[in-house]
């Protein structure tokens, strides 16, 4: 091999061993983006809001009895004068008092051994009256004050109103947004405590909201709608995974 070959191959070596060390450094060096890229922490947010219910939805019930059928209708029509009566004398507009169909029960005489034979002996007729309202002070009031109707003779039932919320969907986008940014700082303050800093966003998953009695702790993993209570609280939480540089 002359001196000429020998430099050159030298050379071609040093080249292709540069080449070698470069091709490594820049793999290696991606190597080291790819799996910090994928270095993520995932941390659970939430937030919590108390509301009061701005609609109220109560539904008494109303009955007469009798031996006929006309006679008990006839009854249960007094009965709805006088319950719509004493619901537009508390301040109730005759307009929003929604009187529902009747239902009908009809007794039978019993025979031996207590089976009931094909004999009548009486009617009952079953009305209700519902009422939605903005109103919930004096609607609450009114569920509470309806079986004052007793007192005249009324066979009636007031079972407990339901209260609801009507802001809810634009309420739930507010408080997604509290929670996420409460897991951003959950997330940024446990990056710190570690020596990194959090990154992009890399998903958010947002868990049931609990609509509960205020000051309540029952959660459920399927979420709670309550509709019993006039004050609720209301709890959102996201779970947020971001990235770690």
């Amino acid at each position: 091999m002359t001196e000429g070959t020998a430099l050159r191959s030298s050379l071609w070596a040093f080249v292709l061993g540069a080449a070698l060390v470069i091709a490594a450094w820049i793999l290696g060096a991606t190597a080291v983006r790819i799996a910090n890229s994928r270095a993520t922490i995932t941390v659970t947010g939430s937030a919590k809001r108390q509301i009061r219910s701005d609609l109220i939805v109560w539904r008494g019930m109303f009955s007469a009895q009798g031996p006929e059928l006309q006679g008990a209708y006839a009854d249960l029509k007094a009965d709805m004068g006088r319950v719509r009566s004493y619901l537009t004398g508390k301040g109730v507009a005759a307009d929003s008092l929604v009187f529902g169909s009747i239902n009908t029960r009809v007794f039978h005489a019993l025979g031996p051994g207590g089976r009931e034979t094909s004999a009548v002996t009486g009617y009952e007729l079953i009305q209700s009256v519902e009422i939605r309202s903005r109103d919930v002070d004096r609607i609450t009031t009114i569920a509470r004050e309806a079986t004052e109707l007793i007192n005249q003779g009324i066979r009636f039932q007031s079972p407990p109103p339901e209260y609801l919320y009507t802001r809810l969907a634009e309420l739930k986008v507010a408080m997604l947004a509290d929670a996420t940014r409460d897991a951003r700082a959950r997330a940024e303050e446990m990056a710190r405590n570690s020596g990194s800093r959090i990154g992009r966003l890399r998903s958010a998953r947002m868990g049931v909201f609990q609509i509960t009695p205020a000051f309540s702790t029952v959660v459920s993993d399927y979420g709670i709608n309550d509709t019993s209570s006039l004050l609720k609280d209301i709890t959102a939480v996201v779970t947020v995974s971001f990235e770690i540089r």
